[in-house]
């Protein structure tokens, strides 16, 4: 056997070995499901303007999350149809997303709360969108569903100002989930920058600290992800894709 067929050869196991492996992983996922959460909130204050949750922040996980292999499925506090904010269909990935007809079934047609089996999800990730400020933190239903996953040795993620359903998630010994923990969302100074700090019911990053989170930041609209004990969280929409990239490796370690 010359060299070249040799070469071809060893090639060819490589794909095949590389191509078994992903298949593998994959594998291991298939019916394992991630829980999103989405806002019901479509209106920012008394100002007249819409909002939602946050497209990419969706999209990007999802997609993510998808080539992981894992199912999804969304609730929201009121169930049914999701409210929608930075829809930009020129972003390839929201795109993907929007067309993809059983996902987008399903945001326009989320689940309410009490129809959410937690043993059925190894994680929830809380997706952002100014809506959330308003609706996510006094979710009691949504915060118990969370704080069930996470005792299962499940992951809780969230991203720009989805930290706010993690506000008020207390585990079985009373503790707050975020107390003691590194933990990250929208930042004071980018509030400000979009003009919305008097809009918005309070200060995330102001209130994530009063629960006694160790909040860390990096510059404002720097991807910025932070992971203590299976809990994964993202400063704003440019963290979203690498949020739920620290999740799927937390979810495979």
């Amino acid at each position: 056997m010359n060299k070249q067929i040799k070469r071809a050869l060893l090639t060819l196991m490589i794909i095949i070995s590389g191509s078994h492996f992903i298949h593998s992983q994959n594998k291991k996922t298939m019916g394992k499901k991630i829980l999103f959460v989405v806002t019901s909130h479509e209106e920012k204050g008394n100002t007249g303007e819409k909002t939602g949750f946050y497209l990419s922040e969706v999209s990007h996980p999802w997609e993510v999350f998808m080539e992981a292999g894992y199912e999804m499925d969304f609730v929201s506090p009121k169930g049914g149809k999701a409210p929608v904010d930075g829809f930009d269909l020129e972003d390839e990935i929201n795109k993907k997303f929007w067309e993809d007809e059983t996902y987008h079934a399903k945001v326009e047609n989320t689940l309410k709360p009490a129809e959410v089996k937690p043993e059925d999800y190894v994680a929830i990730f809380y997706a952002g969108g100014h809506g959330a400020m308003w609706d996510f933190p006094d979710n009691t239903e949504i915060a118990e569903i969370a704080r069930k996953i996470y005792e299962n040795n499940g992951v809780v993620s969230a991203v720009c100002h989805g930290p706010a359903g993690l506000l008020n998630i207390k585990l079985s010994d009373g503790k707050y989930l975020i107390d003691g923990k590194k933990t990250n969302g929208f930042t004071n100074e980018e509030e400000a920058a979009v003009g919305l700090t008097e809009v918005v019911p309070f200060l995330l990053e102001d209130q994530l600290k009063a629960r006694g989170a160790k909040f860390e930041k990096t510059d404002p609209w720097g991807s910025h992800v932070t992971v203590d004990q299976r809990l994964v969280t993202g400063q704003n929409p440019q963290s979203a894709h690498d949020v739920a990239e620290a999740a799927v490796k937390e979810l495979q370690d």
